[in-house]
């Protein structure tokens, strides 16, 4: 991990060392869309799948009941995250299913961590908005992402369609927690699907609030 990775790593532990113990207690009224894409997942036997930034595992724990039948892995920078996710999965009966490794998105090798390649499924559940180099996280999910398989964000749009005053709130709210929403997240991603030979799927939920996708590489 480099010097700037570390830091972040150090950054994050800070800031959740102890909102992690009340994180989905609080989050869960206004991190929109995340089942949404769980559902979206179709991950049936023997498919892979990877959370980059799983945080609490709250998604993984989801998506393990959801899939009984798929093959589950978990990353994230923070070591304090890790350990409330493992708790979690561990306190929900299934630790047996899944992995978790430390790592940055935007260089994290399956192999190193895991002995596989590369996941048929990839998903990022309002992460883009905390990582500093996003577009190197996007990019280095797609690069983990095997033929045929497809990467899954959901995180927060722009507000399009709300009054000004609320995103301005919200905007605000959210900076306080080192989060910023990523106004050209659409751009970006249709740049990085096309470098990809990937079809792009995107979709603005609940009038702007946040923002679904789903790239889809070509098998």
């Amino acid at each position: 991990m480099s010097i700037a990775d570390a830091g972040h790593s150090h950054l994050m532990d800070r800031v959740y060392r102890n909102q992690r113990h009340i994180y989905d207690i609080t989050r869960r009224y206004y991190l929109l869309g995340r089942d949404r894409l769980i559902a979206g997942l179709g991950a049936g036997a023997g498919v892979r799948v990877l959370e980059v930034g799983c945080g609490t595992g709250r998604n993984l724990i989801a998506a393990l009941r959801r899939f009984p039948v798929a093959e589950f892995y978990g990353m994230d920078i923070s070591s304090e995250m890790l350990a409330t996710a493992r708790a979690a999965v561990c306190k929900a009966r299934l630790e047996q299913r899944v992995n978790f490794a430390q790592g940055d998105a935007t260089d994290f090798d399956p192999q190193r961590a895991f002995g596989i390649p590369q996941f048929d499924r990839v998903f990022m559940s309002y992460t883009v908005s905390m990582i500093p180099d996003w577009r190197g996280a996007i990019e280095q999910a797609m690069r983990n992402v095997a033929p045929g398989g497809s990467l899954h964000i959901v995180d927060f749009g722009q507000q399009e369609s709300l009054p000004r005053f609320f995103r301005a709130l919200l905007f605000m709210w959210l900076g306080w927690f080192h989060v910023t929403p990523r106004a050209d997240l659409r751009e970006a991603l249709v740049e990085i699907a096309a470098s990809h030979g990937a079809t792009l799927d995107f979709q603005p939920l609940h009038h702007g609030y946040s923002w679904l996708a789903v790239l889809k590489r070509p098998i």
